[in-house]
C-alpha cells in the first residue's frame, strides 16, 4: 500500500511532463504553420526561419551575443529564430506569437548587458533584425534613415563616405546595434556638445501589438516620446529610425595622459570632478580606471568630434574605415556591469577606498569609466524624452568586470565583487532614487516577473532608470499594449485593469 501511494505522484508527474512536451511541440508546429501562411503574402519568410533542427541554428544564435554569460548549456534557447528580410516578416512574427502564446525578444546588435534581447525563461521567439540594416543618408538635409538592424559602425561608415563634416552623437563601440542603442538613449563622445542619440530621432517606423506599421504621425506623440529612451521591447518592434545629423570639424584632436598612484592619480581625479562638467562643450575629458600590475591607472582622454571614436573603441588611429563594418568584436568575454551618477564631487577618501577593492583577485579585468556631463546635457529638460539624467549630474560612473573562464561558481565570485564595489559607492552617488542607465541594464536593481507586475514592484527599477518619466511610460504602455505582450524582466508594465489581476 505504501509503495502504491508513493508511485501515484510519480506517474502523475510523468504524464504531466509528457503532456507538456506534446503541448509545446504542438504550439511550436502551429506557430511555424502560422508563419508559413504569410509566405504567400510576403517574400521567402520560410527561408529566414531557424529552429534547432537547422544546422546553422547555434551559429546564428551566438553570432552577435557579446556576453558569454548567456552562451552556456543551461541558458534558455529560443524555439525559433526569425531573421526578417522585410517588415512584413516582423508583422507575421508578432501576430503568430500572440496567437500561440509565445514571447518575442528583439535583437539588433546583441550587446544587451543582461541578455534580455535573446534570452527568456518561457517559450520564446527571437526576431533578429540583422538583415534589416539599410542606411540612407541625405547630406543636403543632414538627415538619415537607419534600419534597426544596422550597427553604429555601419552608420558611421556611411556618414564618413558622404561627408567629413557630418556626424551623429552615438556610442563608441561600432558593433552595437542602433535598435537597442537609440531606444535606450545612446551616448558617446559628442554628448556634451549635442546630447544623446535619442535626442536626434525625428521619426520612426514601428510594428505595434496589432501588427500595424506605424510612423510618427500614425503612432502619435505619446508613443513616439516613449520609444526614445525607455529601452527596447516595451512598446513594439522598431524597424527604422529617422535621425538628424550634426556638424563636426573635419579634423579633431585626441590625447591620452596615463597616471598611476605614484603620479598623484587620486588628487587629479578629485580635482577633475570640479571642472569636467563646466568646461567648454567642445571638450570632453573622461577617465578610465583600471588595475595595472597591482596599481590603478587613470586615463584622461581629451577629444571632440566623431572622428576620434575609433581610438576609444581601441582601434588604431588612421586604420581603414572598413573596421567599422565588423559586427563582432575580436574577443568575447564574460562580464557584469553597473551604472551610477555622481552629483557632488567625491572626496579623496572615496577614491582611496576603491584601490583595495581592485586589488582583490575577484576584480579580474575590471575598470570604471567616468563620463562627464554638463554642456548640452544640462540644457535638455528631464522630460524631453524618457531618459531623465540631465542637469545636476557631474558625470556618469560605469564599473564593469570581465573574466574569461566559464563556470557558475567563478562567475558568481566576479558578480559578487562588482556588487561589493557598487555598495561601496552608495554614499557618494545619486540618491532617492539611486539612478541607473537603462542601456547598462542591471537586473540586480529589480525585475518584473514575465506576466503582470504591480506598479509598486516595477517602480523599484523604473524610477532608477526613468525617475518621474516612469509614470508617463506606464500610462503610454497601458494605452498601446494593455495586455503586456511586449515584455521582459525590466520592460514597462501596464496598469492592471480589474479583469487582468493575477489569479482571475
Amino acid at each position: 500500500m505504501k509503495l502504491l501511494r508513493s508511485s501515484i505522484p510519480l506517474v502523475s508527474v510523468l504524464l504531466l511532463s509528457l503532456n507538456y512536451i506534446a503541448s509545446a511541440n504542438d504550439i511550436h508546429e502551429s506557430f511555424l504553420q502560422c508563419l508559413s501562411l504569410y509566405s504567400e503574402k510576403s517574400t521567402s519568410i520560410s527561408k529566414v526561419i531557424y529552429t534547432e533542427n537547422n544546422s546553422s541554428y547555434s551559429s546564428i544564435l551566438e553570432f552577435t551575443i557579446q556576453n558569454l554569460r548567456f552562451t552556456t548549456q543551461t541558458t534558455p534557447k529560443p524555439l525559433v529564430i526569425v531573421k526578417p528580410l522585410q517588415v512584413s516578416h516582423v508583422q507575421a512574427v508578432v501576430i503568430c506569437s500572440q496567437k500561440y502564446g509565445l514571447q518575442v525578444r528583439v535583437r539588433s546588435g546583441g550587446h544587451d548587458y543582461e541578455g534580455l534581447s535573446y534570452v527568456s525563461e518561457v517559450p520564446f521567439v527571437i526576431i533578429d533584425l540583422i538583415n534589416l540594416r539599410s542606411i540612407s543618408i541625405d547630406v543636403k538635409e543632414k538627415t538619415a534613415w537607419v534600419q534597426g538592424g544596422a550597427t553604429i559602425g555601419e552608420l558611421y561608415y556611411e556618414i564618413a563616405n558622404k561627408s567629413r563634416t557630418l556626424a551623429f552623437p552615438a556610442g563608441v563601440c561600432p558593433s552595437v546595434g542602433v535598435g537597442g542603442h537609440f531606444s535606450g538613449g545612446g551616448y558617446g563622445i559628442l554628448l556634451r556638445k549635442y546630447g544623446l542619440a535619442a535626442d536626434h530621432v525625428f521619426d520612426a517606423h514601428l510594428i505595434d501589438v496589432k501588427g500595424r506599421f506605424l510612423d510618427r504621425k500614425s503612432m502619435g506623440e505619446d508613443l513616439f516620446w516613449a520609444i526614445r529612451g525607455s529601452g527596447g521591447a516595451s512598446f513594439g518592434v522598431i524597424v527604422a529610425w529617422e535621425i538628424k545629423l550634426v556638424d563636426v570639424p573635419a579634423t579633431v584632436t585626441v590625447c591620452s595622459a596615463p597616471r598611476t598612484l605614484e603620479q598623484n592619480l587620486t588628487k587629479i581625479l578629485h580635482r577633475w570632478q570640479y571642472v569636467a562638467d563646466k568646461i567648454s562643450e567642445d571638450l570632453l575629458i573622461g577617465n578610465i580606471l583600471r588595475s595595472v600590475n597591482s596599481s590603478v591607472e587613470g586615463k584622461r582622454t581629451m577629444q571632440a568630434g566623431l572622428k576620434q571614436f575609433s581610438s576609444l573603441a581601441r582601434f588604431r588611429i588612421g586604420e581603414s574605415l572598413d573596421v567599422l563594418l565588423n559586427r563582432t568584436p575580436t574577443t568575447k568575454r564574460f562580464f557584469k556591469a553597473k551604472s551610477d551618477y555622481v552629483r557632488e564631487p567625491m572626496p579623496e577618501i572615496a577614491f582611496e577606498g576603491i584601490y583595495p577593492i581592485f586589488d582583490e583577485i575577484e576584480a579580474g579585468n575590471a575598470e570604471i569609466m567616468m563620463v562627464p556631463y554638463g554642456g548640452k546635457m544640462s540644457e535638455i529638460p528631464e522630460s524631453a524624452i524618457p531618459f531623465p539624467h540631465r542637469a545636476g549630474n557631474i558625470y556618469k560612473m560605469a564599473p564593469i568586470v570581465f573574466w574569461d573562464e566559464e563556470g557558475s561558481e567563478l562567475s558568481q565570485r566576479h558578480i559578487n565583487w562588482i556588487r561589493k564595489l557598487y555598495s561601496f559607492f552608495a554614499p557618494f552617488v545619486s540618491k532617492n532614487p539611486r539612478a541607473a542607465y537603462v542601456n547598462y541594464r542591471d537586473l540586480d536593481i529589480g525585475t518584473n516577473d514575465i506576466g503582470y507586475t504591480s506598479y509598486k514592484q516595477a517602480s523599484i527599477w523604473g524610477k532608477k532608470y526613468f525617475k518621474n518619466n516612469f509614470d508617463r511610460l506606464v500610462r503610454v504602455k497601458t494605452m498601446v499594449d494593455p495586455d503586456n505582450f511586449f515584455r521582459n524582466e525590466q520592460s514597462i508594465p501596464p496598469l492592471l485593469s480589474p479583469r487582468k489581476k493575477r489569479g482571475d
